[in-house]
């Protein structure tokens, strides 16, 4: 859901559409994705040690708050989503970032929002920002990205494809995404390559969350969906056998952990808890918990290229 991939990967990956085609996103509300059931996890961030060296170098505001504030977009499930009791964040995101908090010896106070609106607020409303954001330039121009994980993008079609969709030729189909995802630009593009080679436009139908987006196409209303290859997973198995992912997953990028470039300190803490953790085994054992150790990296590098 919130990830916005560089264009010019996206229209890389789009020329090779018979072969694959897949969807990674950057949105402001989201809702589905993963291959764990919700609420999988059994993480208790007690059980993370505090690392006092790490811990000491936490400004004193944050210090004396005792939170690390978090901006995330709660409704892209399973990176982060509400729980079952309708007010708990709970996902792979919240609980790797409830892991990067105790390391500083702080909690996490993980605060819904826009996912549009997560950017714009680090340094002021958040500390940090841990929405599944997609690494690019363009980002990187307004913050500083810890890598942490890497996802790709994927179509999803009813299952058994009872309409026959064919992943090379989505023209006059209906598809749906996110708004604001990286999904809804790239299938903006394919729906002008469809109008340009005087074929039929691509019904593109946005939806302010990907839960609207997967219950419109188990109902239906549409012919696919694309989005971000760990929300299709997801999807598909919450929708009870009801959705099938159709062709490969593709256009795999880093997302990263958003801190401020103003907040340089913030920056080499938040990029060195996320390293231990990676390092002892904790970052592991979350993704796992959550069916997604594929996106696992090895490395929490700062501000990697990206194309």
């Amino acid at each position: 859901m919130r990830r916005l991939r560089t264009i010019s990967t996206a229209l890389v990956a789009t020329a090779t559409l018979a072969v694959v085609l897949a969807g990674c996103s950057d949105s402001d509300d989201s809702g589905s994705g993963g291959k764990s059931t919700a609420g999988a996890s059994t993480f208790d961030p007690s059980s993370v040690a505090k690392d006092d060296t790490l811990a000491a170098a936490v400004s004193a505001s944050i210090k004396s708050a005792g939170t690390l504030r978090v901006g995330s977009d709660t409704t892209y499930a399973p990176a982060e989503y509400i729980g079952d009791d309708g007010k708990t964040p709970v996902g792979y995101d919240v609980d790797l970032t409830k892991a990067i908090a105790a390391t500083l010896g702080l909690k996490a106070d993980i605060q819904t929002s826009k996912f549009d609106n997560i950017i714009p607020s680090i340094g002021s409303r958040y500390d940090i920002g841990v929405s599944s954001f997609t690494i690019n330039p363009d980002r990187l121009k307004q913050v500083n990205m810890i890598e942490y994980f890497q996802a790709g993008e994927a179509f999803a079609v009813q299952k058994g494809n009872p309409k026959g969709i064919d992943q090379s030729d989505l023209c006059g189909k209906s598809v749906g995404v996110q708004t604001g995802t990286v999904e809804a630009d790239e299938l903006a593009d394919l729906s002008k390559k469809c109008t340009a080679a005087g074929k039929d436009k691509i019904d593109q139908l946005i939806y302010d969350s990907q839960a609207d987006v997967t219950t419109n196409l188990v109902g239906g209303k549409l012919d696919a969906m694309y989005a971000d290859s760990p929300i299709i997973a997801y999807a598909i198995s919450q929708t009870n056998g009801q959705l099938e992912q159709l062709g490969d997953v593709f256009a795999t990028a880093p997302q990263g952990i958003v801190v401020s470039k103003s907040d340089q300190a913030l920056t080499d803490v938040v990029q060195k808890a996320v390293q231990k953790l990676i390092d002892d085994g904790t970052y592991g054992k979350i993704l796992k918990a959550w069916g997604n150790e594929d996106g696992a990296v090895t490395t929490a590098e700062l501000n990697p290229s990206v194309g």
